[in-house]
């Protein structure tokens, strides 16, 4: 179990590097333009991701930062905002590396943010659904980029082309 959640931090990491640099090519307008998505704009969206990844790892750790709502813009600039990301990224990879298959086992307890409850849930499932939104919310963010700038401007991100670039899951 440890070396499958190993693996998707690191691609995690791959997919967010990738993201970003695509993103860093276009116009602020583009960037910042309102198109309908979930949280506006692509802008809005890496954001979102952001402080999604913050509340889960609070969760997780009982540590770091931890935005009260879901689309508070952490940062208005792109490029704080990507140095944040490979910092939070980091900081996944390195939790992540720390866990046991004991702790992966474990349940652990948090409060929810929109309509705060106490929940206790194993850790392994919901590990799985911390990573499984970053690549949500990443699709919806390589959509507002092929909107913006065509099929060419958005990265191939495929779990598979990480798996193969670093032969990490391939056996």
């Amino acid at each position: 179990m440890h070396d499958h959640f190993s693996m998707f931090a690191g691609y995690n990491r791959w997919a967010n590097e990738r993201l970003y640099e695509a993103a860093a090519r276009l116009n602020d307008d583009d960037y910042r333009a309102e198109r309908g998505a979930f949280f506006g704009s692509l802008h809005g969206t890496l954001n979102h991701i952001l402080v999604a990844d913050r509340v889960w790892m609070c969760r997780f750790t009982g540590d770091g930062p931890s935005p009260t709502r879901l689309n508070e813009i952490l940062f208005d600039d792109l490029t704080a905002l990507a140095a944040a990301r490979r910092d939070e990224d980091e900081r996944i990879i390195a939790w992540v590396e720390s866990l046991s298959e004991t702790d992966l086992a474990g349940v652990f307890t948090y409060t929810t943010l929109t309509r705060p409850t106490e929940i206790s849930q194993p850790l392994a499932p919901a590990l799985a659904h911390f990573f499984n939104h970053q690549t949500h919310h990443r699709g919806q963010a390589h959509t507002l980029l092929t909107i913006a700038g065509g099929k060419d401007a958005a990265p191939e991100m495929d779990l598979i082309y990480f798996q193969r670039e670093t032969g990490i899951g391939l056996g």
